[in-house]
Protein backbone atom coordinates (compact mmCIF):
# COMPACT_ATOMS: atom_id res chain seq x y z
CA UNK A 1 0.00 0.00 0.00
CA UNK A 2 2.78 2.63 1.08
CA UNK A 3 4.75 1.19 -2.16
CA UNK A 4 1.56 2.14 -4.47
CA UNK A 5 1.28 5.73 -2.64
CA UNK A 6 4.63 6.39 -3.10
CA UNK A 7 4.81 5.91 -6.84
CA UNK A 8 1.31 7.78 -7.69
CA UNK A 9 3.42 10.39 -5.26
CA UNK A 10 6.57 10.28 -8.21
CA UNK A 11 3.66 10.33 -11.23
CA UNK A 12 2.01 13.07 -9.63
CA UNK A 13 5.08 14.89 -9.16
CA UNK A 14 6.43 14.16 -12.84
CA UNK A 15 3.55 14.68 -14.31
CA UNK A 16 2.97 18.30 -12.38
CA UNK A 17 6.24 19.05 -13.79
CA UNK A 18 5.98 18.10 -17.34
CA UNK A 19 2.52 20.28 -17.22
CA UNK A 20 4.51 23.28 -15.84
CA UNK A 21 7.54 22.62 -18.53
CA UNK A 22 4.88 22.28 -21.48
CA UNK A 23 3.34 25.14 -20.49
CA UNK A 24 6.69 27.45 -19.85
CA UNK A 25 7.29 25.74 -23.92
CA UNK A 26 4.02 26.99 -24.86
CA UNK A 27 4.35 30.63 -23.98
CA UNK A 28 8.18 30.42 -25.53
CA UNK A 29 6.87 29.96 -28.94
CA UNK A 30 3.57 32.24 -28.78
CA UNK A 31 3.53 35.17 -31.29
CA UNK A 32 1.24 36.57 -28.66
CA UNK A 33 3.49 39.07 -26.83
CA UNK A 34 0.56 40.70 -24.72
CA UNK A 35 0.29 37.00 -23.60
CA UNK A 36 3.74 36.28 -23.14
CA UNK A 37 4.15 39.63 -21.01
CA UNK A 38 1.29 38.30 -18.98
CA UNK A 39 2.99 35.02 -18.31
CA UNK A 40 6.27 36.95 -17.63
CA UNK A 41 4.91 39.10 -14.94
CA UNK A 42 3.24 35.77 -13.24
CA UNK A 43 6.19 33.88 -13.35
CA UNK A 44 8.34 37.25 -11.68
CA UNK A 45 5.95 37.28 -9.00
CA UNK A 46 5.54 33.40 -8.17
CA UNK A 47 9.26 34.30 -7.87
CA UNK A 48 10.35 31.64 -10.78
CA UNK A 49 13.10 34.65 -12.11
CA UNK A 50 14.75 31.98 -14.66
CA UNK A 51 11.89 32.01 -16.77
CA UNK A 52 10.73 35.63 -16.12
CA UNK A 53 14.12 36.67 -17.56
CA UNK A 54 14.00 34.44 -20.75
CA UNK A 55 10.91 35.54 -21.80
CA UNK A 56 11.95 39.20 -20.69
CA UNK A 57 14.79 39.55 -23.39
CA UNK A 58 12.75 38.43 -25.89
CA UNK A 59 10.30 41.46 -24.97
CA UNK A 60 13.16 44.34 -24.20
CA UNK A 61 13.43 45.04 -27.75
CA UNK A 62 9.57 43.91 -29.41
CA UNK A 63 7.93 46.56 -26.78
CA UNK A 64 10.59 48.97 -26.37
CA UNK A 65 9.26 52.16 -27.35
CA UNK A 66 5.95 50.88 -26.16
CA UNK A 67 3.41 51.70 -23.24
CA UNK A 68 5.17 48.32 -21.65
CA UNK A 69 8.34 49.00 -22.56
CA UNK A 70 9.26 50.80 -19.11
CA UNK A 71 7.95 47.86 -17.55
CA UNK A 72 9.68 45.01 -19.52
CA UNK A 73 13.12 46.73 -18.79
CA UNK A 74 12.61 46.98 -14.81
CA UNK A 75 11.72 43.64 -15.10
CA UNK A 76 14.42 42.25 -16.85
CA UNK A 77 16.89 44.41 -14.94
CA UNK A 78 15.85 43.06 -11.71
CA UNK A 79 15.64 39.43 -12.66
CA UNK A 80 19.04 39.48 -13.08
CA UNK A 81 19.64 41.35 -9.64
CA UNK A 82 17.06 38.34 -7.87
CA UNK A 83 19.28 35.87 -9.11
CA UNK A 84 22.46 37.59 -8.11
CA UNK A 85 24.09 38.56 -11.40
CA UNK A 86 24.86 41.75 -10.37
CA UNK A 87 27.32 42.50 -13.29
CA UNK A 88 23.98 42.16 -15.61
CA UNK A 89 21.98 43.98 -13.23
CA UNK A 90 23.81 47.14 -12.96
CA UNK A 91 24.24 47.35 -16.34
CA UNK A 92 20.33 46.84 -16.82
CA UNK A 93 19.54 48.71 -13.99
CA UNK A 94 21.87 51.44 -15.19
CA UNK A 95 20.01 51.19 -18.61
CA UNK A 96 16.52 51.67 -17.21
CA UNK A 97 17.96 54.51 -15.38
CA UNK A 98 19.32 56.43 -18.77
CA UNK A 99 16.27 55.14 -20.95
CA UNK A 100 13.51 56.59 -18.27
CA UNK A 101 15.31 59.47 -16.54
CA UNK A 102 11.56 60.95 -15.58
CA UNK A 103 10.16 57.42 -14.33
CA UNK A 104 8.93 57.15 -10.82
CA UNK A 105 11.23 54.06 -10.59
CA UNK A 106 14.52 55.45 -11.74
CA UNK A 107 15.84 56.38 -8.08
CA UNK A 108 15.43 53.22 -7.06
CA UNK A 109 16.88 51.49 -10.23
CA UNK A 110 19.83 54.06 -9.52
CA UNK A 111 20.14 52.51 -6.00
CA UNK A 112 19.83 48.78 -7.15
CA UNK A 113 22.79 49.47 -9.43
CA UNK A 114 24.97 50.95 -7.48
CA UNK A 115 23.92 48.47 -4.98
CA UNK A 116 25.24 45.72 -7.42
CA UNK A 117 28.27 46.95 -7.38
CA UNK A 118 28.65 46.94 -4.17
CA UNK A 119 28.08 43.50 -3.78
CA UNK A 120 30.39 42.18 -6.18
CA UNK A 121 32.98 44.14 -4.34
CA UNK A 122 35.64 41.56 -3.59
CA UNK A 123 37.73 41.24 -0.70
CA UNK A 124 40.78 43.38 -0.27
CA UNK A 125 43.34 41.34 -1.29
CA UNK A 126 41.50 41.64 -4.95
CA UNK A 127 41.60 44.14 -7.77
CA UNK A 128 38.87 46.68 -6.43
CA UNK A 129 37.85 47.88 -9.52
CA UNK A 130 33.85 47.31 -8.49
CA UNK A 131 34.44 48.87 -5.21
CA UNK A 132 35.37 51.89 -6.98
CA UNK A 133 32.60 52.12 -9.05
CA UNK A 134 30.23 51.05 -6.25
CA UNK A 135 31.41 54.17 -4.33
CA UNK A 136 30.90 56.51 -7.40
CA UNK A 137 27.83 55.17 -8.43
CA UNK A 138 26.16 55.45 -4.74
CA UNK A 139 27.24 59.35 -4.59
CA UNK A 140 25.66 59.65 -8.04
CA UNK A 141 22.43 58.56 -6.47
CA UNK A 142 22.99 61.04 -3.00
CA UNK A 143 23.96 63.83 -5.66
CA UNK A 144 20.71 63.60 -7.99
CA UNK A 145 18.05 62.21 -4.74
CA UNK A 146 19.23 63.48 -1.96
CA UNK A 147 15.68 63.69 -0.22
CA UNK A 148 15.36 60.20 -1.02
CA UNK A 149 15.11 57.64 2.44
CA UNK A 150 17.68 55.73 1.04
CA UNK A 151 20.59 58.06 1.55
CA UNK A 152 21.95 57.14 4.60
CA UNK A 153 22.06 53.72 3.91
CA UNK A 154 24.02 54.32 0.71
CA UNK A 155 26.57 56.51 2.93
CA UNK A 156 26.74 53.62 5.48
CA UNK A 157 27.97 51.77 2.46
CA UNK A 158 30.08 53.78 1.12
CA UNK A 159 31.78 54.14 4.52
CA UNK A 160 32.53 50.77 4.40
CA UNK A 161 33.90 50.99 0.86
CA UNK A 162 36.33 52.84 1.68
CA UNK A 163 37.39 50.55 4.59
CA UNK A 164 38.15 48.64 2.07
CA UNK A 165 39.81 50.37 -0.15
CA UNK A 166 41.66 51.50 2.83
CA UNK A 167 43.03 48.31 3.68
CA UNK A 168 43.69 47.24 -0.04
CA UNK A 169 46.02 50.42 0.23
CA UNK A 170 47.97 49.44 3.41
CA UNK A 171 48.28 46.07 2.25
CA UNK A 172 49.81 47.09 -0.73
CA UNK A 173 52.35 49.19 1.07
CA UNK A 174 53.24 47.08 3.76
CA UNK A 175 54.06 44.03 1.44
CA UNK A 176 56.86 46.55 -0.49
CA UNK A 177 58.14 46.38 3.25
CA UNK A 178 57.38 42.71 3.78
CA UNK A 179 59.81 41.95 0.52
CA UNK A 180 62.65 44.56 1.50
CA UNK A 181 61.66 46.87 -0.79
CA UNK A 182 61.91 49.61 1.17
CA UNK A 183 62.07 52.74 -1.30
CA UNK A 184 58.80 52.09 -2.86
CA UNK A 185 57.50 50.69 0.39
CA UNK A 186 58.21 54.81 2.29
CA UNK A 187 56.32 55.96 -1.62
CA UNK A 188 53.15 53.67 -1.38
CA UNK A 189 52.86 54.24 2.51
CA UNK A 190 52.70 58.30 2.29
CA UNK A 191 50.79 58.11 -0.65
CA UNK A 192 48.21 55.77 1.61
CA UNK A 193 48.52 58.28 4.27
CA UNK A 194 47.83 61.37 1.37
CA UNK A 195 44.60 59.29 -0.19
CA UNK A 196 42.96 58.65 2.97
CA UNK A 197 44.61 60.54 5.77
CA UNK A 198 42.05 59.36 8.62
CA UNK A 199 42.73 55.41 7.98
CA UNK A 200 42.37 53.39 11.40
CA UNK A 201 46.49 52.37 9.93
CA UNK A 202 47.58 55.77 10.35
CA UNK A 203 49.74 55.20 13.20
CA UNK A 204 50.68 51.89 12.11
CA UNK A 205 51.40 53.53 8.08
CA UNK A 206 53.65 56.44 9.78
CA UNK A 207 55.62 53.60 12.02
CA UNK A 208 56.59 51.86 8.75
CA UNK A 209 57.48 55.10 6.92
CA UNK A 210 60.03 55.57 10.10
CA UNK A 211 61.28 52.22 9.84
CA UNK A 212 61.50 51.85 6.21
CA UNK A 213 63.18 55.24 5.95
CA UNK A 214 66.29 53.88 8.51
CA UNK A 215 66.47 50.50 6.66
CA UNK A 216 66.88 52.07 3.41
CA UNK A 217 69.36 53.88 5.13
CA UNK A 218 71.32 51.22 6.13
CA UNK A 219 71.58 49.35 3.44
CA UNK A 220 72.48 51.89 0.78
CA UNK A 221 76.06 52.88 -0.29
CA UNK A 222 77.76 55.84 1.54
CA UNK A 223 77.11 58.47 -0.45
CA UNK A 224 73.08 58.44 0.29
CA UNK A 225 73.18 57.50 3.78
CA UNK A 226 73.35 60.58 5.03
CA UNK A 227 70.26 61.97 3.14
CA UNK A 228 68.44 58.89 4.03
CA UNK A 229 69.18 59.03 7.77
CA UNK A 230 67.82 62.50 8.27
CA UNK A 231 64.50 61.43 6.36
CA UNK A 232 64.82 58.61 9.14
CA UNK A 233 64.99 61.46 11.43
CA UNK A 234 62.31 64.00 10.27
CA UNK A 235 59.52 61.16 9.78
CA UNK A 236 60.47 60.13 13.40
CA UNK A 237 59.46 63.60 14.72
CA UNK A 238 56.72 63.17 12.34
CA UNK A 239 55.18 60.13 14.53
CA UNK A 240 56.55 60.80 17.65
CA UNK A 241 54.10 63.96 17.74
CA UNK A 242 51.03 62.04 16.64
CA UNK A 243 51.67 59.53 18.73
CA UNK A 244 53.90 59.79 22.13
CA UNK A 245 52.52 56.95 23.60
CA UNK A 246 52.56 54.28 21.03
CA UNK A 247 53.83 51.02 21.51
CA UNK A 248 56.68 51.59 19.29
CA UNK A 249 58.07 54.60 20.36
CA UNK A 250 60.66 52.20 22.01
CA UNK A 251 62.19 51.29 18.76
CA UNK A 252 61.62 54.14 17.01
CA UNK A 253 63.80 55.91 19.43
CA UNK A 254 66.30 53.99 18.72
CA UNK A 255 66.82 54.08 15.16
CA UNK A 256 66.40 57.91 16.04
CA UNK A 257 69.23 57.94 18.14
CA UNK A 258 71.75 55.86 15.44
CA UNK A 259 70.47 58.16 12.86
CA UNK A 260 72.13 60.74 14.50
CA UNK A 261 74.81 58.69 15.80
CA UNK A 262 75.60 58.11 12.28
CA UNK A 263 74.92 61.15 10.58
CA UNK A 264 77.58 62.45 12.93
CA UNK A 265 80.30 59.87 11.80
CA UNK A 266 79.54 60.55 8.63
Amino acid sequence: MIKKISQLLILSIGFAFMTSCSGYQKVLKSTDYNFKYEKAVEYYEKGDFYRAQSIFEELVNILKGSTRGEDVLYYYADCHYQQEDYILGAYYFENFANSFPYSDRTPEATYIAANCYYLNSPKPSLDQADTKKAIDAMQLFINKYSDDERVTEANDIIEKLQLKLEEKAYENAKLYYKLSHYHAANITLKNSIKDYPDTKYREEILYLIVKSNYLLAENSILAKQGERYQSTISEYYVFIDEYPESKHVKEIEEMYEKSVNQIKNL
